[in-house]
């Protein structure tokens, strides 16, 4: 976490190499985000690309680098939201391409399913959490949204996703 706060620091300070070192480093977690609340893979190649530019032309808006990942997260995040709103957000449940589990992160292909069938403000708290390993008060901050409202739509999105998976409500 220390180099991720050495490498901000470094980029704020407009060294392209380290921004594109930190970028690079966290390709992966951006995808698992973005993938929580798009499905069709163009849009999350869109918004990861519009949060790197985002990124870069903000940096200097950064006030502790070791708050980038949640303050590059809630860009992510934004601009998720933007493609949804702007209408370019146009696959359909049915068309929701399959990935590998190697590529999401997932254990099983099940696993992957019944999350995508829970709603976007569920998945997107599940995934921030147990994915990508963040605090309720990150998420709170990613988000926008009071710690508490985090913890019960954990507890809610928990309590729908067994419900996915057991069949049983």
């Amino acid at each position: 976490m220390e180099e991720l706060a050495e490498l901000a620091e470094r980029a704020a300070g407009h060294d392209a190499i380290a921004f594109t070192v930190l970028m690079q480093s966290q390709m992966q977690n951006m995808y698992k985000t973005a993938r929580a609340i798009l499905s069709n893979e163009s849009d999350i190649a869109d918004a990861i690309s519009e949060t790197i530019l985002t990124c870069w032309e903000k940096l200097e808006q950064l006030k502790d680098p070791a708050w980038f990942r949640t303050w590059m997260t809630r860009i992510l995040v934004n601009k998720c939201n933007d493609l949804i709103r702007q209408g370019k957000h146009l696959s359909m449940p049915g068309d929701v391409p399959e990935i590998s589990a190697a590529d999401s992160g997932f254990t099983n292909v099940e696993w992957n399913e019944a999350l995508h069938m829970l709603d976007e403000k569920y998945r997107l708290v599940l995934m921030l959490y147990y994915v990508e390993g963040y605090k309720t008060s990150e998420i709170s901050a990613i988000l926008e949204i009071t710690e508490s409202t985090v913890r019960t739509q954990l507890a809610r999105g928990r309590e729908k996703l067994a419900q996915a998976v057991t069949g049983k409500k």
